[in-house]
Parts: structure tokens; C-alpha cells; sequence
């Protein structure tokens, strides 16, 4: 059976429904939005522009700076009393004629002939004894009612200031008559013609076999002579004021001399004497 209802085109229908819907917020927003637009314009007032980024066919030249960078260790010694300080950096200069410096005062540190400005600073650190310089290492000595809590950072300090500006640890100068100087000499255990063949065993017992322990333990050894049997040593740096170390190490040299010297000599005794501290 045909309906009665009238259709109407879809066409007629969109456009309808169009006619009855009311603006969105959006539109009003949009709408106001072209207005002030238009304003603007009539007022001679126009928008900031955008910024936009310049480009350029040359790159910028970046400059290099070399920098010094530098790590300090420490490391404990038998005695209590002295701490070795490993920068990775040389301490004694290339060439240098002995294999160790130690100042013993403050006056010793600018003194001839080989001053130096970092040890006169560190000198003046409360509490502080001596300072020794090893090829690659520095001992700092101190005294027994000082702590090491106070006394580290300033070395610290010190030892970086000084490297990483580039300034020479130890400087050379003529000596004068009356100065008071470092303690330090030519290497009392390297060749010489002139010595017997036992001195030379010596030597190349002291300079190959304990020479290195000790300056692990930050310090060093000096050969002063021999005669009949009894060989004089002076020990440098931590070493020098330990006693327990300093028994330990004349036992020791004492053994290593009967088990290695006297198998080829007629020695069936040896004393070492260390003096000198």
C-alpha cells in the first residue's frame, strides 16, 4: 500500500539541517581572531615577524686548547710518619745527575743547586719535616703529632697547581760557597773504574735488588763505603726515620750479602752499618 509521507531529496534535507546549526565555540574564536586581524591592518600596525635562522656556508672554527690533566696516588710507607705522592708526571728532570733530592729544611728549598718553589711550599704546611723527590714520586714527611686529615689536601693542592701550570718542580743554579743545600749527591751506586771487585758486587747487589723496594717505600739508599767486611749505607725519604724498617732492611742486605757475595769471596761475616739519620 503507497505511503502517504513525503520525501524529500537528501540534498534538500543537508542543506536544512545546515541552516539550523549554530556557530561553535571555535567559530567565534576564529571570528574574532580575523577581526582584530583586520584592525590592525587598518591601523598601520603590523606583526612581529617570525624569527627564522640564518644560514652560512662557512662552519666556525673551533679552537683547541691543550690542558694538562693529572692523577695523583698515594701510597703508604713502613713508617707512619711519611706518605708517597705518585703523579703521573716526572718529578726529577731528564738527565738529572742524582736519583733523588730530599730537603730537610726550609731554607734547603731555595738554597743552591737545586731549588725548588713547590717544596718551599710544601714546607710551609704545619707540620711537615721533610720533603723527598724520586723520579716519578714525592714523599712527604711529618711530624709525629700531626695528622695526615689536615696535611693531604694542601699537598694535594699544591702538586696539581704546580703540574698542571706547567712550572718546573725543581730548578738548577749555581752553588755558592755557605749555602745550605739539598741532600743529594751524584748516584753513589753506579760504575766506577776505580772500585774493587767486591765493591762492585756490592753496588750491583744494592742497585739491583734493593734499591727498588726501597724506593716503593719511598725512599732511597746511598752506598758511603767498605771496609773489612763492614758496609756503610745511609738510607733517604720515608726510610730514613723508620727504625723498624731500618733493622728489617739491615738484616736483610746482611743475608743477601752472605748468599750472594760471599760464595765468591772470602767474607764469612758482613755488617751493615746505617748512620746518618
Amino acid at each position: 500500500m503507497p505511503s502517504n509521507r513525503l520525501l524529500r531529496p537528501a540534498a534538500g534535507l543537508l542543506s536544512a539541517s545546515t541552516k539550523r546549526v549554530k556557530p561553535t565555540r571555535c567559530g567565534r574564536l576564529y571570528e574574532a581572531a580575523r577581526q582584530a586581524h583586520t584592525s590592525s591592518q587598518s591601523l598601520g600596525i603590523s606583526a612581529i615577524p617570525r624569527p627564522t635562522l640564518r644560514t652560512s656556508s662557512r662552519l666556525p672554527t673551533i679552537t683547541s686548547l691543550s690542558a694538562r690533566t693529572i692523577f695523583i696516588q698515594t701510597a703508604t710507607t713502613p713508617n707512619q710518619d711519611a706518605l708517597k705522592f705518585l703523579p703521573n708526571h716526572q718529578v726529577l728532570p731528564p738527565g738529572f745527575p742524582t736519583t733523588f733530592i730530599e730537603y730537610m729544611n726550609p731554607r734547603s728549598t731555595i738554597a743552591p743547586p737545586y731549588p725548588s718553589p713547590l717544596a718551599a711550599q710544601l714546607m710551609s704546611i704545619d707540620g711537615v719535616t721533610s720533603v723527598f723527590y724520586g723520579q716519578d714520586f714525592i714523599t712527604v714527611t711529618k711530624s709525629p703529632d700531626a695528622n695526615w686529615i689536615h696535611i693531604k689536601p694542601e699537598v694535594f693542592s699544591l702538586i696539581t697547581e704546580t703540574i698542571t701550570a706547567g712550572h718546573e718542580i725543581v730548578t738548577l743554579s749555581k752553588k755558592e760557597g755557605g749555602d745550605e743545600g739539598q741532600e743529594a749527591s751524584e748516584d753513589t751506586l753506579s760504575y766506577d773504574e776505580n772500585d774493587s771487585e767486591v765493591v762492585g758486587m756490592i753496588k750491583e747487589l744494592l742497585e739491583t735488588r734493593i734499591r727498588p723496594a726501597i724506593q716503593d717505600d719511598g725512599g732511597d739508599i746511598e752506598f758511603r763505603g767498605f771496609e773489612d767486611g763492614y758496609v756503610k749505607l745511609k738510607l733517604r725519604g720515608a726510610c730514613r726515620t723508620c727504625d723498624s724498617s731500618t733493622v728489617t732492611l739491615k738484616n736483610g742486605i746482611e743475608g743477601m750479602l752472605m748468599h750472594y757475595v760471599s760464595n765468591s769471596r772470602n767474607y764469612t761475616r758482613w755488617v751493615v752499618r746505617m748512620f746518618g739519620f
